[in-house]
């Protein structure tokens, strides 16, 4: 069963997550992803813990195909352009100024293949007063208020995974996915620009919201407070998390379960505002209750009551989710040389099916340089003599 992009060729000249993400969620469904790398060493994150296929790569670099390539030099550039004559998209995530400086403006792509989707990833966009620095992933939460979300500011700490290089992959995916169905439908070739400063800012709209709109000054627990989400320890030492939202019904629920009935006639939580304003006071209590019985007790009573709940999983707990397998989201697949991979399929499904996606491994340094470039017209000797010479 073929992808939906099947057919769309992508260009990837990227490093790292963001641009790489993006290439990455093309190819799950059905994109010929082609990542362009540097001869020595490749992607940047290919030897994270030492080597060339380290799992950081891994995760990012799915149903993709590696070709080294100096694109510094004239017959490197030259090839590339080649490649761009067949391709539907190029990604990159370069800072601004660099495709200029390596004369592959989009000006210049575009005399190649004018119907050339050209996506560029930023850390702060194309031009202000912090164009030219470097951005990581703390950098975009921090500058974009996600951080201060989460840190305690008498002890800061950075904790979590990435969020703003994620989201970013996102917007550029979907950026590039509406541009590719205008193009199809006769509409103008788009150059699109995504950075990581808006990408972190948009991700968190309710916080903005309620700050401009109701002056609710944002915090670590406000959300928290709002949504009247509790986490807990059980008995067992075992973590367990509560989300009650609005309902009247899940607060009488989680009562039940918890057996404090009478916290639903103590006043400070009489009603939703009232729970929100005591909610430091209202989570003590639920904890104090939770600590007397191991997390197996607590969880089917939350069931019976109708509270949205969840034990709250470390990583490999996932794996053995009773949902989680029954949706059979992890699978294996094994590469010829670097062994067996294990990742998450897409959480898009087809049809009521994900059987169109691709399952290919992460690729070595250049394992399909020899292959591209003969789908371009070099046979073996032209390939031999282009890295003979430090061309690829």
């Amino acid at each position: 069963m073929a992808g939906p992009l099947e057919g769309v060729r992508v260009i990837e000249l990227t490093t790292m997550i963001t641009g790489s993400l993006c290439g990455q969620m093309l190819g799950d469904i059905g994109a010929d992803c082609i990542k362009i790398e540097k001869i020595e060493g490749g992607d940047m994150f290919r030897s994270w813990r030492g080597g060339t296929y380290s799992a950081q790569f891994g995760a990012y670099n799915r149903n993709k195909r590696s070709v080294t390539l100096d694109v510094r030099s004239e017959e490197g550039r030259e090839i590339l352009l080649k490649l761009v004559e067949t391709a539907d998209v190029l990604l990159e995530n370069f800072r601004p100024g660099v495709m200029d400086r390596l004369n592959l403006s989009i000006e210049t792509l575009r005399e190649r293949n004018p119907k050339l989707i050209y996506c560029s990833i930023t850390g702060f966009g194309e031009d202000g007063p912090y164009e030219k620095r470097p951005a990581y992933d703390a950098v975009a939460q921090s500058l974009s208020g996600i951080a201060s979300l989460f840190l305690d500011p008498e002890n800061p700490k950075v904790t979590g995974p990435t969020i703003g290089d994620n989201m970013t992959g996102f917007n550029a995916c979907y950026g590039i996915l509406a541009a590719l169905y205008e193009r199809e439908r006769g509409g103008p070739t788009r150059s699109l620009s995504v950075n990581m400063l808006e990408s972190s800012i948009a991700f968190i709209p309710d916080p903005y919201a309620n700050l401009t709109q109701q002056n609710i000054q944002p915090g670590p627990t406000a959300r928290a407070r709002a949504s009247q989400s509790h986490a807990m320890t059980c008995s067992d030492g075992k973590l367990l998390a509560v989300h009650l939202s609005s309902p009247e019904k899940f607060w009488q629920g989680v009562t039940a379960a918890f057996h404090v009935e009478h916290m639903r006639d103590d006043p400070r939580y009489a009603g939703r505002m009232e729970r929100i304003e005591h909610y430091f006071d209202m989570t003590a209590e639920l904890k104090k209750a939770a600590a007397t019985k191991p997390r197996d007790y607590w969880m089917p009573r939350l069931e019976e009551n109708d509270v949205p709940y969840a034990p709250i999983n470390t990583l490999p707990e996932v794996f053995d989710d009773a949902q989680v397998k029954h949706l059979d989201t992890f699978y294996e697949v094994e590469h010829p040389t670097e062994g067996k991979q294990t990742f998450a399929r897409r959480p898009v499904y087809i049809d009521g099916s994900r059987d169109d996606q691709p399952m290919v491994p992460p690729p070595t340094l250049s394992e399909h340089t020899d292959e591209v470039l003969a789908e371009i017209g070099f046979d073996a000797e032209a390939v031999k003599d282009l890295r003979e010479r430090g061309v690829l």
